[in-house]
């Protein structure tokens, strides 16, 4: 959520962030939120007054009545009733108006880094690094879908049986395979100084609030209505959340986590041949790395993930391009985004596996994170950031595709010692 400080002392700035986010009727947005906050420090002068009024009269009725003063006393006895009546109006007034302010700021996306190049869609993103090679396949070559059945890997159709399209079956090597990957993102993470939590898959909605997840105007989130409870989209959620109504000392900052988890997104809308396999499905497995850093120090940070990200895909053997989203393309929450896509061979298209992420201030305001200043004991709101390191089905996918041979799919040699085979083929025990 935008901060009243940014949005009142750097107005304009605010509004062609958004108008560079597509985000309609900013400066309206901007002007009404203004007007709310007036009314609402005025109201606030009002109701601070109306109490310093109650209490030195309150204070004056003793001595009145210490002096016998019965009638002074009676009358001003009856001003301060008069008063509270005043101060409860006026708290439910001002009780309105924070509501009204709180609900709309939650309408207003986070504003762009200057870095972010103009656009409307993906079209617009722009490539600012490749790497890896292409695989040359022969004309006969098998999208992952085909090569899945081929060689019993993962069952689709079962998946469907049990509970619908997009929960895939992972079968013997795949499974294995799975957790492979799992194992090495997590490993790597470590590696790179990221601390491993295991962060439950439900989240209450305080912590969707305070990601940004919530309102969910997309209708993503698969929501347990008995208990008010939401499937976690990513791990980035309960794991953010660990920070939520903390204030962190600076010396403790970057904080750097990790974690596991599966993921759960409606996907509302999605059809077509975009869907098919393991390009976009309802529930996934994903390693997330979240860190928690000062306003000074998150574009080093950030720069930092996407070099951790960029050896994965390396390790991975997979062919990749660092995209810088474009204002319309861009996440509500995000400052600033960049997506890693893998060249999916047999398909012939990009396909994302990654968004890192830094939100600035946005996601830390809504959660009340802060950090104390070593020095001045200041306290300051964090910048938070999140990358996903990686998810795994549009990688495994790739893997698939990119190194299939007839007798079965070759494993790139990172994984050979987390999975224990060389070969994914119909041969799973």
């Amino acid at each position: 959520m935008l901060t009243l400080k940014l949005i009142n002392e750097e107005t304009e700035r605010v509004i062609k962030g958004l108008e560079k986010k597509h985000f309609n009727n900013a400066k309206e947005t901007i002007d009404k939120v203004i007007a709310l906050d007036k009314n609402r420090r005025e109201t606030q002068q009002k109701l601070d007054k109306n109490l310093q009024e109650v209490k030195v009269l309150s204070a004056q009725i003793g001595a009145l009545m210490k002096a016998k003063k019965t009638d002074e006393a009676s009358a001003a006895k009856e001003n301060v009733t008069k008063l509270k009546d005043t101060g409860k109006v006026l708290e439910t007034e001002l009780n309105d108006i924070q509501k009204s302010l709180t609900d709309l700021l939650c309408t207003i996306p986070n504003i762009p880094n200057d870095d972010v190049p103009e656009g409307k869609d993906a079209a617009d993103n722009v490539v600012v690094k490749m790497g890896g090679k292409v695989p040359d396949l022969p004309e006969n070559a098998l999208c992952h879908w085909d090569l899945c059945k081929k060689f019993n890997l993962i069952d689709f159709d079962l998946g469907v049986k049990i509970t619908g399209a997009g929960f895939p079956v992972y079968i013997g090597k795949m499974a294995r395979l799975q957790r492979a990957l799992e194992a090495f993102f997590l490993e790597e993470a470590r590696k790179s100084g990221y601390l491993e939590v295991q962060p439950p898959y439900v989240v209450n909605e305080a912590s969707g609030y305070g990601t940004g997840q919530l309102p969910d105007k997309e209708g993503q989130m698969y929501h347990c209505t008995v208990d008010n409870l939401y499937l976690i989209p990513t791990a980035e959620v309960p794991v953010t959340n660990i920070f939520r109504d903390v204030i962190l000392d600076e010396k403790d900052l970057p904080i750097k986590r990790c974690a596991y988890s599966g993921c759960f997104r409606r996907e509302a809308g999605s059809y077509g041949k975009d869907v098919r396999g393991l390009n976009r499905l309802h529930q996934f497995d994903k390693v997330e790395i979240v860190r928690i850093d000062k306003p000074e120090h998150s574009y080093e940070s950030l720069n930092e993930m996407l070099t951790h990200v960029e050896g994965l895909c390396q390790k991975l053997e997979l062919p990749y391009r660092i995209l810088r989203l474009c204002g319309g393309d861009m996440s509500f929450t995000s400052a600033i985004c960049y997506d890693f896509e893998v060249f999916c061979a047999a398909q012939k298209k990009w396909l994302e596996v990654s968004s890192v992420s830094n939100f600035e201030s946005y996601q830390a305001n809504r959660l009340k994170c802060r950090f104390r200043h070593a020095d001045t004991k200041k306290i300051e709101l964090c910048h938070t950031l999140n990358g996903s390191a990686l998810a795994l089905p549009r990688i495994v996918a790739t893997i698939i595709e990119n190194n299939q041979t007839p007798e079965g799919i070759r494993v790139p040699k990172s994984l050979v010692p987390y999975c224990n085979f060389e070969m994914l083929d119909d041969k799973n025990f």
